[in-house]
């Protein structure tokens, strides 16, 4: 035999070798347990796929139920809304979209070794709406219960409380534990209810837990509900005994999550969207600002415009001082200026510090009142003597600048 036909044998065994230490191991489908009857008999159903067993709860619910001071029938009302404007903004949706709200229970906060054990899913379906609920069997069936959400399948919109910073970082991580038996887990476009709640309520509600936002907001109280940490303690004991009956109080508080998640989506896209004046005027300042951010100018100067006319300025000194910067960005330099003063006395010394630059500048260089411009620059130097939020370096160096300001001003003064 030649030595090149020695090669390609060679070559050959190696090839195969290699493949054979990269085949996936054969998946072990794991044992029921033991308690599937008493668990059917508290109202979950047993469902069996390739993977193993799990359980799972169905509810379904009409457009016209009502939770708290919304039908959940509303969230159409609200997407129609959103598909009419020309906003730009991360909560909008169209009538294309499949939209599934979507809330996890689990048995710890964070690490390799917290298992989800309960996956509740909310579709909006055109004339109804459906709960399931995925229940972890047990850990050894963790892959069906994974397989069994479908996220695999489906591209959707994923609305939840926390869920891009919680709820679905661990799905990702449990996915990628049983990626060697699972298919692929898809990306899905995340509408996180949280995050924007506290750019709407921001010092206005002092906790941005949901049951306290349900209360506040969406005119629900929850009755019989189960403190949240005590699910990891029930779904372990319910596992251990067979006993599900506790374990259906944790289930009926996911529920609810996620009925409220429906209606705190309808309520903050008509506090966005509409021009009724239902709350504080810290509220719809925020959202002013929040429109500012996302550099949707036009919506933000009408909004916090909006504030500035119909609150008193102890109450609208946030969003005059807002409003200030869009009038000034829009070249309304008087305007501008009015509203920084009317600001003053109402917003933190941060802001104020801010307020009196941008006033000596505004009459500085585009109204050119150098005695105003003095006026509010003598203020700055006198706050930056006292401020008690910067270290004394800080303060030496912005005093200087302040002072270069001044001594500028001054000399535009004589020269007139």
């Amino acid at each position: 035999m030649s030595y090149e036909n020695k090669m390609l044998q060679l070559k050959q065994k190696l090839g195969k070798k290699k493949e054979q230490s990269i085949e996936k191991p054969k998946f072990k489908r794991p044992e029921k347990p033991f308690y599937i009857k008493e668990w059917e008999s508290a109202g979950l159903s047993l469902i069996e796929n390739d993977f193993g067993v799990l359980f799972k709860r169905e509810v379904t619910y009409p457009l016209d139920f009502q939770h708290g001071s919304y039908q959940l029938g509303l969230l159409y009302d609200a997407i129609e809304k959103w598909e009419q404007t020309s906003i730009q903004h991360p909560y909008a949706m169209n009538f294309d979209e499949s939209i599934v709200f979507f809330d996890t229970e689990t048995t710890g906060l964070k690490g390799v070794g917290t298992n989800i054990f309960l996956i509740g899913l909310l579709d909006a379906l055109d004339d109804q709406f459906v709960l399931t609920q995925y229940v972890l069997a047990d850990p050894a069936n963790e892959a069906a219960f994974l397989f069994e959400s479908k996220f695999w399948q489906h591209e959707r919109t994923v609305i939840t409380y926390n869920g891009k910073s919680f709820d679905w970082p661990q799905l990702e991580t449990r996915w990628t534990l049983n990626q060697q038996i699972l298919p692929k887990l898809r990306t899905q476009k995340q509408i996180d209810l949280l995050h924007s709640s506290k750019r709407i309520w921001k010092n206005n509600l002092e906790r941005m837990k949901l049951t306290k936002v349900e209360e506040e907001k969406l005119g629900f109280k929850r009755q019989g509900d189960i403190p949240g940490f005590l699910a990891p303690i029930i779904y372990t004991d319910a596992i251990k005994s067979g006993n599900a009956e506790a374990l259906m109080k944790v289930l009926y508080h996911n529920e609810w999550d996620l009925l409220s998640l429906v209606t705190l989506y309808i309520h903050s896209t008509n506090l966005l969207l509409e021009r009724e004046l239902n709350e504080a005027a810290t509220t719809y300042t925020n959202i002013g600002k929040w429109f500012g951010d996302l550099k949707q100018d036009d919506q933000s100067e009408q909004v916090l415009t909006t504030v500035a006319n119909n609150y008193d300025n102890a109450n609208a000194g946030l969003a005059n001082y807002y409003l200030a910067f869009q009038q000034k960005r829009n070249g309304l330099y008087a305007e501008a200026a009015n509203s920084f003063e009317k600001a003053l006395l109402f917003i933190g010394d941060r802001e104020k510090l801010k307020a009196l630059e941008q006033l000596a500048m505004v009459y500085e260089h585009h109204l050119q009142n150098y005695d105003k411009a003095i006026n509010f620059t003598n203020q700055g130097l006198t706050m930056i003597d006292a401020i008690q939020f910067m270290k004394k370096e800080q303060t030496d160096k912005l005093h200087g600048k302040w002072l270069k300001r001044l001594q500028r001003i001054e000399m535009k003064l004589i020269k007139r």
